[in-house]
């Protein structure tokens, strides 16, 4: 179900115009990671799992779309799993956690929520990298974010950033803190190289 929904998506996507995808290599080859990505709309997310097809992503999603019957199971053939961010509770790590451990590949957007602004990230990327000792690829998206933008042919950019791993050289907080930094300013430069 996933790769079929996933090249139906590719195929439809194409129809709008190709992606551009930068630095893919840095792409681990092996083992789980995280990808953290830029999020300001939904295109971005069905880019991210199209570009980097044939791996599956496992998405962290907002429990709200997992509240019919029929959505919940669309989700769960998308390897979505829900969380709870007004309230997250230990299965908001001990599902992504039980993924990489299987080397999985976990999908998050630490902005939390689609925006254009700099919004400030939540720290579950860092906290389950950390506890499932992983590296955290960042990911910045430019291009089409809705419907409108997708009919303006306008031009979607992907750029994979270089692995971030969790420093070995300080107590286990302040190396969450310094990762956090990292992935901030990572994400940030990697959004402006998309724009230039």
């Amino acid at each position: 179900m996933y790769y079929f929904a996933a090249y139906l998506v590719k195929l439809i996507l194409s129809l709008f115009g190709r992606i551009k995808t930068y630095q893919k290599e840095n792409l681990p080859k092996t083992g789980g990671y995280i990808i953290a990505c830029t999020h300001t709309g939904w295109v971005d997310i069905l880019w991210l799992g199209v570009s980097v097809l044939p791996t599956k992503i496992f998405y962290m999603a907002k429990k709200e779309l997992f509240q019919t019957r029929f959505l919940k199971w669309l989700m769960g053939k998308l390897h979505a799993f829900p969380v709870d961010r007004e309230n997250p509770g230990p299965s908001t790590i001990k599902i992504p956690r039980k993924l990489l451990k299987q080397d999985k590949v976990v999908g998050i957007f630490p902005s939390g929520t689609r925006t254009s602004e700099e919004a400030p990230l939540k720290r579950g990327a860092v906290t389950i990298a950390a506890y499932s000792k992983v590296p955290i690829v960042p990911v910045a998206y430019a291009g089409p974010n809705n419907f409108k933008e997708l009919f303006k042919r306008k031009k979607p950019k992907i750029i994979f950033g270089e692995p971030i791993n969790l420093s070995e050289n300080h107590p286990k907080k302040e190396a969450m803190e310094i990762m956090m930094d990292e992935l901030n300013t990572e994400l940030h430069r990697l959004q402006k190289e998309l724009q230039n």
